[in-house]
Order: C-alpha cells, then structure tokens, then sequence
C-alpha cells in the first residue's frame, strides 16, 4: 500500500488539489488506517490512472 505522499508524487499533483479531486469523487479509492494516516492499494491507483487515460 502506498502513503499518500508516494500517490501525490506518482501522479505530479499537490495535497490540496488531490483533496478537490477527492471532495468530487475523481480521485483513486483510499483506505483510513486506525492511527488517521492514508494508504492506497498499488492496484486502485493503476486502475485510476488507466481510467484516466481511457477517459482522455
């Protein structure tokens, strides 16, 4: 599972745009851990990025 931070970096987005994207529903899926941090599966991060591209 990858932290928020690698996410944002991957994709070349700040933290406060992934927010807007995410508040709309057109961000990849992210889990909440116990202790509040933010992880996304490597596969629901491929599978936004290949949507992404099928959509453009």
């Amino acid at each position: 599972m990858l932290k928020l931070s690698d996410v944002l970096t991957e994709i070349g987005i700040s933290r406060a745009a992934f927010y807007r994207m995410r508040a709309r529903g057109n961000a990849p899926k992210l889990i909440k851990l116990p202790n509040g941090q933010l992880r996304c599966r490597r596969t629901d991060l491929d599978d936004w990025l290949n949507g992404c591209e099928e959509a453009a």
